[in-house]
């Protein structure tokens, strides 16, 4: 048994009419993702007792990061709820599965909220819920570019090597 860490499930997001080729956003400083399915229930009483059946389901995503004005994934949250866009999002394993790719869920749908919240301590949270249209199916993404899979680390550099500070333009040194 292999248990999954939270830390290495990702939300990618795009406009469902993106140009073809067109790379699909993460959403920075990802803190929380929930995939939620639920189907309600038909309850009713008999005179020889309670019939249940299942009736419709629903499925939904609720992505929450820290608040990022440089991110283009935060953007087309507010975006696309203000326009009414249809989006495509997909659910990201970060390990590579045995096939060397990444196990994902890909959905068709809509934001249905978005949610700023700047409280007086801490950073500004932004939260979203897509709702999905029909049902999100299972498939897997060919490896994702290292800069996806290690957002916001860094590697070793020599002294000298680089110039300017974490998350900013870097300059490097020429080739000697």
């Amino acid at each position: 048994m292999t248990l999954k860490n939270g830390k290495d499930t990702i939300l990618l997001i795009q406009k469902a009419t993106a140009a073809l080729g067109e790379s699909a956003f993460v959403i920075a400083q990802q803190t929380d993702l929930t995939h939620s399915i639920e189907t309600e229930m038909s309850d009713e009483k008999t005179k020889f007792g309670r019939v249940v059946a299942p009736g419709t389901t629903s499925e939904s995503f609720e992505v929450t990061a820290y608040g990022d004005s440089d991110d283009d994934g935060q953007d087309l949250i507010i975006e696309a709820i203000k326009n009414g866009e249809q989006i495509k999002v997909w659910k990201v394993d970060l390990p590579h599965n045995a096939n060397g790719k990444h196990n994902a869920t890909f959905a068709y749908g809509y934001f249905e909220s978005a949610e700023e919240k700047a409280g007086t301590e801490g950073f500004v949270e932004l939260s979203g819920t897509i709702q999905v249209l029909g049902q999100s199916q299972k498939g897997e993404l060919d490896p994702l570019p290292i800069e996806v899979i290690e957002f916001g680390k860094y590697g070793f550099e020599k002294p000298g090597e680089k110039s300017g500070e974490l998350g900013s333009t870097q300059t490097e040194q020429p080739a000697g």
